[in-house]
């Protein structure tokens, strides 16, 4: 894996009142510097990864042009995949040999499908996706295995092999995002996958019609965002949704909140949602949010993940990967990185996959 190369790179993710040059640096240094000579990234070191998270941060290292870093990444899930598509919830450290969690999160499996396509946008590298592809259909198979009448997506598989069959908005919102890549990435192969475009139409309805089919998990900032995000609501529908719990979750001049009626504003969080505006068209809001939280930026670069409004306290004390990843691919986005607008904004991304009718 080459060195880190500075902030050379990073001119693209220079956004007024959020990050110049250096800064972006500096926060992709600090990426970097968790990132373990096999590619694997976990939340901070000595911390756990998840397969989720460690995605995020590798397409924020391909948005500051750290390539081979990325696809390194990205190996260190091909080379790690179990043989049913799917990988453990969490791994120690980032240690393939020690996983922590050995529940099979359907959202986290699907998300391969996301950061292989933006990688191949970025770098146009058709022998990666020729290599990535037994990964990502593998992937994306085990996911649909768990996919409900309804269309949802069950949570998760445990560890004995029993299937927890109820679904989460925001896993299957996210999971709509991570079909569509793969079916994109199908497209580009000339291998159409007409069963997982009817899976990807089926969860799209239910996520747009159907709250009753997933959990309530109504208190959290991302089962309010993500349906924007992940690319199921679009134009009034999204615009509507977002503007219904704008004051529940919204703290002015501060970020999002991660769960009502807590005082806790979160980076990550903030940023998705920062994202989820940019992809509706309201970057000016998009850039506000991105603006409050850098008081959660550390003086390495990376970002604290939360601070308790009520106590003027950083809490947890943690700067993790995956918030530092989530700020540098709002800036991408609205810098116009033509990789990263494609896989959150919907461009060359397939569309219209709802069915007529799916409740007979």
């Amino acid at each position: 894996m080459t060195a880190f190369s500075g902030p050379g790179r990073t001119e693209r993710l220079v956004l007024p009142g959020v990050l110049t040059a250096e800064e972006a640096a500096g926060t992709v240094a600090g990426i970097a510097a968790v990132q373990r000579p096999d590619g694997a990234i976990p939340w901070f070191t000595g911390h756990h990864l998840d397969p989720w998270d460690h995605v995020e941060a590798a397409m924020a290292l391909d948005a500051a042009g750290e390539r081979s870093r990325a696809e390194a990444a990205y190996r260190w899930l091909a080379d790690h995949q179990n043989p049913d598509g799917s990988w453990y919830a969490a791994y120690a450290d980032g240690d393939a040999a020690r996983p922590a969690d050995r529940s099979r999160e359907t959202n986290f499996v699907a998300y391969v499908a996301v950061g292989v396509w933006h990688h191949y946008l970025s770098t146009g590298d058709d022998a990666f996706l020729d290599r990535m592809w037994p990964t990502v259909f593998a992937a994306v198979e085990f996911v649909l295995r768990l996919q409900q009448p309804g269309g949802q997506i069950g949570w998760k598989r445990e560890d004995d092999g029993t299937d927890v069959t109820d679904a989460l908005l925001t896993g299957s919102s996210s999971i709509h995002q991570a079909l569509r890549c793969a079916l994109a990435i199908a497209e580009h192969r000339e291998e159409p996958q007409p069963d997982w475009e009817l899976a990807a139409g089926l969860l799209a309805h239910a996520i747009r019609h159907h709250p009753e089919r997933f959990l309530d998990k109504s208190r959290y900032s991302m089962d309010w965002y993500y349906p924007v995000l992940g690319g199921a609501l679009t134009g009034p529908a999204a615009k509507e949704r977002i503007e219904e719990r704008w004051d529940d979750f919204v703290v002015p001049g501060l970020g999002v909140r991660c769960v009502v009626p807590n005082p806790w504003v979160t980076g990550g969080e903030s940023c998705e949602l920062a994202l989820a505006l940019w992809a509706m068209g309201e970057s000016d809001r998009a850039v506000d949010i991105l603006q409050w939280i850098q008081h959660l930026r550390a003086e390495d670069g990376m970002y604290w993940t939360g601070y308790v409004f009520e106590d003027k306290a950083v809490w947890p004390e943690e700067r993790t990967t995956w918030t530092a990843g989530s700020l540098l691919l709002a800036v991408a986005a609205l810098g116009g990185d033509e990789a990263t607008t494609a896989v959150f904004g919907g461009e060359r991304l397939p569309s219209g996959l709802e069915p007529d009718c799916c409740d007979g």
